[in-house]
């Protein structure tokens, strides 16, 4: 059972639980495919144009069953993403490559303790620790293996402003971003718009240019203050609300688990690489 309790809940649950944390979505992924390689497998086979509720689903189900599902849930769900990443390679790539999993596992770390912050709370040094111990998991229920987590923040923070610097947004990445925040479906589009501009407001102004997002002093005081009206509201929200979520998600997982369809790719779609293989023919 997940617990709810404000005041007796572990600081991981506190942290992961809120549904704030979704903000932070697109920065992640920007920042994932900021990477030139990550980038490239997701342009290549990810298919956000024309399904982006259903990769967004995915991610979710990854990220809420590995931190709040059963162990046998969290190794199901990650057993079937392990799975489907073998298939992912090509020119200079491999889905399941350490490097690329562990940048993939640090930008969710990242972004939920960013977001959390930003539009929440502030955490203590204690409780960050033990945030990012916990945080390993992405890393290891992708494939990574432990090792090559770093073992304390400090060393996290080195690898963290060590691989920013090395980051390169491609063309593949460019497109990827254009499908991400300018979405074909009319009623998807303020909430990519929404993701864009908080994107932007977080990312380090060199992958913002790169990327093309555009950011001024005037969008720089939007940002703040919708940080701290956010920050403001936010946490007096009733906690069903603000964790309702992350509970509908664990409820799915379990309804798609005694279906046997956690992951089930609707029929008749093909990967994203099959469809810009037929555009470009």
């Amino acid at each position: 059972m997940v617990p709810s309790s404000p005041s007796d809940a572990p600081v991981l649950d506190r942290v992961f639980r809120e549904a704030a944390l979704l903000a932070g979505a697109g920065y992640a992924i920007l920042l994932q495919i900021a990477h030139p390689a990550v980038g490239q497998g997701v342009h290549d086979y990810s298919d956000f144009a024309h399904r982006p509720l259903s990769r967004l689903h995915g991610t979710l189900t990854f990220v809420y069953g590995v931190m709040f599902g059963s162990p046998d849930e969290a190794e199901r769900i990650s057993a079937i993403v392990r799975a489907m990443h073998t298939k992912v390679t090509g020119p200079g790539y491999r889905a399941l490559d350490p490097e690329l999993l562990r940048w993939v596992a640090a930008t969710l770390y990242q972004s939920a303790e960013t977001a959390y912050e930003r539009f929440v709370g502030n955490l203590t040094d204690a409780e960050k620790d033990e945030v990012y111990a916990r945080s390993a998991v992405f890393a290891t229920a992708l494939g990574c293996p432990e090792e090559y987590w770093p073992a304390s923040r400090a060393e996290f923070a080195r690898y963290w402003e060590e691989t920013l610097a090395t980051l390169r947004v491609t063309p593949a990445a460019r497109a990827v971003a254009r499908d991400l925040l300018h979405p074909s479906a009319r009623l998807l589009r303020p909430a990519a718009r929404f993701q864009g501009f908080v994107a932007a407001g977080l990312l380090p102004s060199r992958l913002r240019d790169e990327f093309g997002l555009a950011w001024d002093a005037r969008r720089h005081r939007r940002f703040h203050r919708l940080c701290t009206v956010v920050r403001a509201v936010y946490p007096r929200l009733p906690l069903r609300l603000r964790t309702a979520v992350r509970d509908g998600f664990l409820w799915d997982i379990r309804r798609r688990a005694a279906q046997n369809r956690l992951y089930h790719r609707p029929r008749g779609r093909r990967p994203a690489a099959a469809a810009r293989a037929r555009q470009r023919s």
